[in-house]
């Protein structure tokens, strides 16, 4: 089954988090992941969120994700992101789209 990360973004230090932007995309591809929507126009249709940045990515499955998360090649790129953003990450079961 698919497994989708769902990350809401406040971004802190613009100029430190674009060095983020470029280490990401390769250490989601290493896991067989992929970019749904990355920082697109948002508009909240219902309730009181007002996001920032929302980023969705695709994986193979839930493990794959975690694989992805936990791993060595993305652990520099999230060290820059939880420096420079508030970050709320979520990860839920999903069929592919």
């Amino acid at each position: 089954m698919a497994a989708f990360v769902i990350v809401d973004i406040t971004i802190l230090n613009q100029h430190e988090y674009e060095e983020y932007k470029k280490l990401t995309p390769p250490s989601i591809a290493a896991y067989g992941g992929k970019f749904i929507a990355r920082g697109g126009v948002t508009e909240s249709l219902e309730g009181d969120w007002n996001a920032e940045r929302i980023v969705i990515l695709e994986f193979e499955n839930v493990q794959r994700a975690k694989e992805w998360w936990n791993s060595e090649l993305y652990a520099p790129a999230k060290e820059i992101r939880q420096r420079n953003a508030k970050t709320k990450m979520i990860l839920v079961e999903g069929i592919s789209v």
